[in-house]
C-alpha cells in the first residue's frame, strides 16, 4: 500500500480528474470570477468585462455598386461600413485609440510611412487636413480599412472574396476619369514598398496615387492598429 494515496494515481489519470474538475466548476457555476471575465462574462455587479483579445480574419474589401460623385460614393460606404466622424472634442487621436465604428483621415505621407515602416498604429485628424487625405475606418470589430479609388480593371482583381495571389493596386486618393470606382481596402492587407506620389507634381493639394500591395487572403500582414 502506497503511505501517500496520490502518489499511485498514473499521471495521466491525474490530468483526466483535474479536466473533469473544471468541467464541473464550470456546469455549476463556481468558476471563480477572474475566468469568467477573461471569457467575456460579467462581473458579480452585473457590468461587462474585459475579453482576451483573439485573432479575427481580416474584413474583405468594400465597394459601392454604381456611379456617383466622390461625395455621395463616400456618403454610401461609411454607411455601408457603419461608421461615423470622429466627435468634436477628439480633432486628432491615434488610430488605436479612436472609437469603434468611426472615420478620420490621415495625410498621404504619414499614411505611406505607416505601411512602408510597418508601423503599428496611425494618426487619424477628425476633418481631412488636406484635399488628397485619406480616409480610414475603423470598423465594429476594431479593423481598420483604408478608402480610395480604383479603376475598373483594379476593382475585378480586389473585390473576388478569396484571393489566390497578392496584387498591386494603385489606389487614388480622390476619384478621377481613370479611377471612378471607391473603395476600402484592409489596413491589416497592405504593404508599401514606397510613398504615394502626386498626379500632377507642380501642385502639391492636388490628388496622389499609392502603389501598394493588397496581399492574399492566405497571408496577413503585420500593420493594423489595435481596437
Amino acid at each position: 500500500m502506497c503511505d501517500v494515496m496520490v502518489r499511485c494515481i498514473p499521471r495521466s489519470s491525474l490530468h483526466f480528474l483535474a479536466v473533469a474538475g473544471l468541467v464541473g466548476l464550470c456546469l455549476t457555476g463556481l468558476l471563480p470570477a477572474s475566468l469568467h471575465a477573461a471569457r467575456g462574462g460579467t462581473s458579480p455587479g452585473g457590468g461587462k468585462t474585459e475579453v482576451l483579445p483573439i485573432q479575427k480574419a481580416a474584413p474583405a474589401v468594400v465597394t459601392i455598386d454604381g456611379a456617383g460623385n466622390e461625395a455621395e460614393l463616400r456618403r454610401q460606404l461609411r454607411s455601408k461600413n457603419g461608421v461615423a466622424e470622429l466627435g468634436a472634442a477628439t480633432p486628432k487621436m491615434l488610430f488605436s485609440q479612436a472609437p469603434t465604428g468611426s472615420f478620420g483621415f490621415i495625410v498621404p505621407r504619414l499614411l505611406g510611412m505607416a505601411l512602408v515602416m510597418q508601423s503599428p498604429d496611425l494618426a487619424v485628424d477628425r476633418a481631412a487636413p488636406v484635399g488628397n487625405a485619406y480616409e480610414i475606418h475603423k470598423l465594429a470589430d476594431g479593423s481598420g480599412m483604408v478608402v480610395g479609388f480604383v479603376g475598373k480593371d483594379t476593382l475585378s482583381q480586389v473585390t473576388p472574396s478569396q484571393r489566390p495571389k497578392t496584387v498591386r493596386i494603385a489606389l487614388h486618393s480622390n476619384q478621377s476619369e481613370k479611377a471612378s470606382h471607391i473603395v476600402a481596402v484592409p489596413l491589416v492587407k497592405l504593404a508599401a514598398d514606397r510613398l504615394p506620389s502626386r498626379l500632377d507634381p507642380k501642385n502639391p493639394d492636388g490628388a496622389v496615387v499609392f502603389e501598394m500591395d493588397l496581399q492574399s487572403t492566405s497571408t496577413r500582414a503585420s500593420t493594423q492598429g489595435g481596437p
